[in-house]
């Protein structure tokens, strides 16, 4: 992966309905499956930045692709296929900018849940903590420190919101919404994803601090769905960046982060574009960290 191209779209390569289009994923129908194809978009802040970030859609779904195959062993995912030979003929235009940014999948009703895992005590969860003592309602021990492992993995559920954030809330709230045995289920099996991909990371080098699933049901059956372990999806530290008491610099689209919070921007208007050097060093960070959790 080394596009200089970045596509903002994938509208003009896809022949099939559109459902749906998200900040960075559009949704397609095939009949029997969607297509979900995977854009450049960049989005910080609740909006959708200019220009899109090279190879940042093929570094989301080729990581999604890996982390479906490793993980399938644990639990079923909606992945059918990544292949652009088995699509039918004309559903893709143009093979070579799609080959590595879609993947086919089975249709699954969603849970509106975000099921997120903290394995240390940082970002919204450690300003939650300075606050209150507690993430999501659950009350921890007094003295933490920023960046601080948990002894074991914490779940702190949101509920989706598919305009602006999702919500924060309490295990109780979520038992409320979708039922005490479904979530006891996906607070159990977002552990093991989590517990599994953080070994794995750690034996490269790179710490897995938190990260979020989506997960849905087919026929009664709860499988993985979405995009998972992803730069996106989850928050990676490289081992020997690790400090407590400090901002760690995430891999992923901190660059981004860090030049609008110092640009004078207010977030609540259309950014300017991004200077070329920062749009470079994301590429560069999403390559990084896909080379090292794929190619180790």
């Amino acid at each position: 992966m080394n596009s200089t191209v970045a596509i903002s779209s994938a509208e003009p390569y896809v022949k099939a309905p559109l459902l749906y289009k998200g900040k960075v994923r559009e949704l397609y129908d095939l009949g029997e499956h969607y297509l979900i194809a995977v854009t450049d978009r960049i989005s910080a802040f609740d909006y959708v930045l200019k220009p899109a970030v090279p190879d940042k859609g093929n570094v989301l779904n080729s990581l999604s692709r890996f982390w479906f195959e490793q993980t399938a062993k644990l639990m079923p995912n909606h992945l059918v296929h990544a292949d652009v030979d088995r699509l039918v003929p004309d559903v893709i235009t143009d093979r070579e900018v799609m080959k590595d940014r879609f993947m086919v999948t089975r249709k699954a009703e969603r849970i509106d849940i975000e099921c997120v895992v903290r394995g240390y005590i940082t970002g919204g969860g450690w300003r939650q903590y300075q606050s209150t003592g507690e993430i999501n309602g659950r009350k921890l021990p007094a003295g933490m420190r920023k960046n601080e492992r948990f002894e074991k993995p914490i779940f702190t559920p949101a509920a989706k919101n598919d305009v602006g954030h999702d919500e924060d809330i309490s295990i109780e709230r979520m038992k409320e919404l979708v039922g005490a045995d479904l979530t006891d289920q996906l607070e159990a099996k977002s552990i093991m994803l989590y517990e599994f991909a953080h070994q794995y990371c750690a034996e490269r080098g790179i710490i897995l601090a938190d990260t979020k699933f989506e997960f849905g049901l087919i026929d009664g059956e709860i499988i993985l769905i979405d995009e998972i372990f992803t730069p996106d999806s989850s928050r990676f530290w490289a081992k020997e960046n690790y400090a407590l008491d400090i901002e760690i610099d995430s891999m992923d689209k901190e660059p981004v982060r860090t030049y609008l919070s110092g640009s004078g921007w207010d977030k609540n208007s259309e950014p300017e574009p991004l200077p070329e050097l920062v749009v470079e060093e994301t590429s560069r960070r999403y390559r990084d960290i896909f080379n090292r959790l794929v190619k180790g």
